[in-house]
């Protein structure tokens, strides 16, 4: 019997990533996953055990790459209340056809497994609170820094930017034109500036 031909774990889990961020969890069917990954469904279920699996692991892939790029942001930012207002600003730079101007996976995720696959919602809660933190951890340097309010609350900062974060990139899901787009993501970075104590 010829051996499977070896395969790139890496190259594999971005496809599947790709796949099952654009497709979601259900509509991704294995026929989808042979042709993304470029190989055959035995292989697939040898390297990943199953298909709830390999997208478990895309999703981890998707939250530590958009960590990281959030915390990459951070470092480089003027200020920790800058690095939060321009984040909102970068998405509006993004061209109209960028990945990254869809919808968060894991918003996706949440919404199309929530009565579904236990495990997968389990996983997407989990670093959806995870983000928050991140997000919370930064608003906190800014209120130590003298940046906002000392009595501020980063931990309500932290989910209304999160759910600002959120239905930005829904509305360019759901077709928002291209300077309307700009003038929202705007909008939600001046309501962080506004914050800046004078």
């Amino acid at each position: 019997m010829p051996r499977a031909a070896p395969y790139d774990r890496d190259a594999a889990l971005d496809a599947a990533l790709t796949l099952f961020w654009e497709k979601g969890f259900h509509a991704t069917s294995l026929k989808d996953l042979e042709g993304a990954l470029e190989m055959k469904p035995g292989s697939i279920y040898a390297a990943f055990t199953s298909k709830e699996r390999l997208y478990l692991l895309a999703l981890e892939r998707y939250f530590e790459r958009s960590r990281m790029a959030f915390q990459d942001h951070v470092r480089h930012a003027a200020s920790p209340l800058a690095a939060l207002s321009s984040h909102f600003r970068a998405f509006a730079q993004l061209g109209p056809q960028d990945g990254g101007r869809r919808a968060c996976m894991l918003t996706k995720t949440l919404v199309d497994t929530r009565a579904t696959d236990p495990a997968i919602v389990a996983a997407t809660r989990k670093y959806l609170a995870a983000m928050q933190i991140a997000f919370a951890d930064v608003f906190s340097e800014a209120k130590s820094a003298g940046e906002i309010d000392p009595a501020s609350d980063p931990d309500r900062l932290a989910r209304r930017f999160q759910a600002n974060l959120t239905a930005l990139r829904l509305s360019a899901d759901q077709g928002l034109g291209t300077d309307a787009f700009v003038d929202l993501a705007e909008d939600m970075a001046l309501e962080l500036d506004a914050l800046l104590m004078r």
